[in-house]
């Protein structure tokens, strides 16, 4: 592919535009797991119910990654990328100043759209912003922002939300928002669509074998992760009995843990694919099994936080690089696959695990999500004896 952007500094300054864009889509799609609880409590919903302000996102962004990709594939991808982050900055307003949970559930159907046509868009764009043997460094660095919304996002928004109420929490998303929109207006050189993305080309995608496993695997491990991790800040009130100081370390930790599996499987996963998905479930598996069992106490609550985090930053890397590395002729369908199938799943795991915590407890979901884990490690390991991937 030919190099728009000349200017190496300009470039790696777009990239880190990309980045910090990511980072505020990331940061508002899991906001809720940080905040469920004050939400829920202003708005006289339950747990499971104030849940769905991560189940329709994740619905919506399924349904805008193909859409929109597909029709505005002849639309500068710079211009496309400034609306939506205008857009992400409107949702987030409008949620701080929800009087309703009616219009809070709006907030989220736009952010919904902005997730599903941004990561689409942009998730690819590396290798048109800087030179080709950097390529796998800067896309490392973009992906980082999944991590980065975990272990500074949702920590950063439930420690200011504890100080200054949830509504500032959105405030300074919209404001975060607004000056990433700046940075990319400034750092963007014009990008023409290289290949326009059809339904042919999703189609022929979705007619290998490779890419149905891939579909199975990433269904079974983000199921298990967002049908857990979405209430893990009631698992910590309820069962482990920690204060809302604590969570918000608990949750830093397992941020941070996240970015260092980002950039482990980063570099392990162009080797060794399959190992490090199905290690990433595996461990996934392991560790919300136990948290019922060790999580009671915070020393057990916390290492098996940090060994999730560990495994779930290498899932997106993984699942990303499953797709790409089964259609090379045809990069952005395969982000459009990747993220449809990712928001979905989300989506769906979130919404399952509601219904579980309303039907029985948050030790109940947590077992739930462990078996769905294990699933996809059985299942990584089987398409790897099938020669799928």
């Amino acid at each position: 592919m030919l190099l728009v952007q000349t200017t190496p500094r300009l470039g790696w300054f777009a990239v880190l535009s990309l980045t910090l864009g990511l980072f505020s889509i990331v940061t508002t799609e899991i906001l809720p797991i940080g905040l469920l609880t004050p939400i829920g409590d202003t708005f006289g919903a339950s747990d499971g119910t104030a849940g769905l302000m991560m189940t329709l996102p994740g619905l919506l962004a399924a349904v805008a990654a193909p859409v929109v990709t597909i029709g505005t594939g002849r639309v500068d991808r710079r211009r496309m990328l400034c609306l939506l982050m205008a857009v992400l900055a409107l949702a987030n307003f409008l949620a701080a100043g929800a009087p309703a949970y009616w219009l809070m559930m709006v907030s989220r159907v736009l952010v919904g759209f902005v997730i599903g046509a941004f990561w689409s868009i942009g998730v690819g764009l590396a290798e048109r912003l800087v030179p080709a043997d950097q390529v796998g460094r800067a896309t490392a660095v973009i992906f980082s922002a999944v991590p980065l919304g975990s272990v500074l996002g949702v920590p950063a928004g439930t420690l200011l939300a504890q100080l200054a109420g949830w509504r500032t929490v959105f405030v300074a998303m919209g404001v975060l928002t607004l000056a990433v929109l700046a940075a990319l207006l400034v750092s963007l050189p014009p990008l023409a669509p290289q290949q326009v993305t059809g339904l042919a080309a999703l189609r022929d995608l979705l007619g290998t074998a490779r890419t149905r496993a891939g579909l199975a695997v990433t269904f079974l491990v983000v199921t298990a992760h967002f049908g857990t991790y979405t209430y893990v800040t009631p698992f910590l009130a309820d069962v482990t009995h920690a204060g809302p100081g604590l969570i918000t370390a608990f949750l830093l930790a397992y941020g941070t843990a996240g970015i260092v599996g980002n950039f482990l499987a980063g570099a392990w996963v162009r080797r060794a694919l399959r190992t490090t998905f199905a290690l990433a479930a595996a461990l996934i598996a392991a560790a919300t099994l136990l948290l019922p069992l060790l999580g009671t106490s915070r020393p057990g609550a916390l290492a098996l936080l940090l060994v999730w985090g560990l495994a779930y930053g290498a899932v997106p890397v993984c699942s990303q690089t499953w797709f790409a590395t089964g259609a090379p002729h045809a990069p952005e369908a395969a982000s459009v696959v990747f993220t449809s199938s990712f928001q979905a799943t989300l989506s769906l795991g979130a919404l399952a695990g509601g219904a579980v915590v309303d039907a029985a407890s948050v030790s109940v979901v947590m077992v739930a999500g462990g078996a769905a884990a294990a699933l996809a490690a059985m299942a990584v390991t089987r398409a790897a004896r099938a020669g799928d991937s």
